[in-house]
């Protein structure tokens, strides 16, 4: 396994004039708590810089910190590129969820990907469903949209990538607690041909359900490999209330190990981000070590050799 340490808040929004958000703390956090022992000896560590955070949008821009987003998202995608070049299971560690997009810049340099995408919120605005001219906003609450091709072009186009990182008929959305509120942000998600398992289908329908699900729509595209986005907010709040907005209804600790453990022993799967945990929002570490203990039991794949690189 490679472990990499992705300290980033460029994604969020600050919830006052002079603040910052913590989320960048998240992965010195985790290892401190013991993750690194949870995971066993045979993982490598890896800490990629803490980019600089302005909450003022660049010039051409109204995305906060976009450019800097794209930097860093570049920076991630060699390193968890290499891991799959390897043969590796690559978990990046955030940060606030823009790094799913540099991870699969990364992956997807080996083949085309699924995505199996475990959030509490879509994150699918993009300049289709608000006014991107006129609205200051954050990439934390795109990344879906981002990843699926929809946005500007300077996060949406990668190099030697071909079209969207990930296509719509490739991803699988499971933990949206909104979709049922009147003002629900992105419904035009539902207009897609991404799979969607909301939090009130997953009550209705359980565990065993929803994984007999996420595994169909991985033995239809049986010839590409998938990654994993586990944002903690999709835990009901309860369990995980250090997030940059908690809710409820949302997943146990258990229903999550029993999602993620047949995700992450499948060779197929080539990592996975876990992000939004805010440690500012932990003072006593509790959240931590329930994090670090859900990680610590998963069963996570082997090496698998060196893979060959194909990019498309």
């Amino acid at each position: 396994m490679d472990v990499i340490l992705a300290p980033t808040n460029l994604g969020l929004s600050p919830l006052s004039p002079d603040h910052e958000p913590g989320t960048w703390r998240a992965p010195d956090v985790l290892m401190a708590a013991g993750l690194a022992d949870a995971l066993g000896a045979n993982a490598s560590v890896t800490r990629l810089a803490r980019p600089h955070y302005c909450p003022v949008p660049p010039a051409g821009t109204l995305i906060r910190n976009g450019y800097a987003i794209r930097a860093f998202s570049l920076t991630l995608a060699e390193h968890v590129g290499q891991s799959v070049r390897n043969g590796n299971f690559a978990l990046v560690l955030g940060g606030d969820c823009l790094i799913l997009l540099g991870a699969l810049a990364g992956a997807r340099r080996n083949g085309p990907l699924s995505l199996i995408h475990f959030d509490g919120h879509s994150d699918f605005r993009h300049p289709g469903n608000y006014d991107a001219s006129q609205i200051m906003s954050g990439v934390a609450g795109m990344d879906l949209a981002l990843a699926t091709g929809r946005g500007e072009p300077f996060l949406t186009q990668w190099p030697d990538i071909e079209g969207p990182l990930v296509q719509d008929d490739h991803v699988i959305q499971i933990g949206e607690r909104e979709s049922h509120d009147a003002d629900f942000a992105w419904p035009d998600i539902a207009d897609t041909a991404i799979t969607q398992i909301d939090i009130f289908d997953f009550q209705k329908i359980g565990v065993a359900a929803v994984s007999a699900k996420i595994q169909a729509l991985l033995s239809s595209h049986s010839g590409a490999g998938f990654w994993v986005h586990f944002d903690v907010d999709v835990l009901d709040q309860v369990v995980m209330p250090a997030v940059d907005c908690p809710g409820s209804p949302g997943l146990s600790s258990a229903d999550m190990v029993s999602l993620l453990n047949p995700l992450v022993s499948d060779r197929r799967c080539l990592g996975m981000t876990v992000s939004i945990y805010d440690p500012e929002k932990d003072p006593d570490g509790h959240c931590a070590k329930t994090l670090v203990a859900l990680l610590g039991q998963l069963t996570y794949r082997e090496s698998v050799g060196r893979l060959a690189q194909s990019r498309n």
